[in-house]
């Protein structure tokens, strides 16, 4: 009986610290980034985003197509690809701290710019 008890105490211990030393990481999070503004401007909104490390910006395409997402000297964020219809997507991680500028290539010139800052 004796080792019944010991067994389910040790059993019952090493349960409860397994979930007290379990480091559970914080979720990543997805966030949306229109590409040409609900009222047909051309622009991202929010042109300014914050997120932390881990996170995925889903770029989603609007309005006053076509759009696409650039980044200077980053082909693997960039999205250089063409969107025409609405609600077609893009989505990209940024697994680095730091500010990320990027632009909508045919639209660069009319001032549809923005930047990523990752925490």
């Amino acid at each position: 009986m004796a080792k019944k008890i010991s067994l389910l105490l040790s059993a019952l211990a090493l349960v409860i610290t397994s979930c007290l030393f379990s480091a559970n990481p914080a979720l990543a999070a997805t966030y949306e980034v229109k590409m040409g503004s609900d009222t047909g401007m051309l622009m991202f909104e929010p042109s300014t985003i914050e997120i932390k490390e881990g996170d995925t910006v889903k770029w989603v395409n609007n309005k006053m197509s076509p759009h696409n997402v650039v980044f200077d000297n980053d082909s693997v964020k960039s999205h250089k690809q063409l969107v025409f219809s609405p609600g077609e997507s893009y989505e990209t991680t940024f697994t680095t701290a730091g500010e990320y500028d990027f632009y909508c290539e045919p639209h660069r010139g009319a001032g549809m710019v923005g930047k990523v800052i990752v925490k």
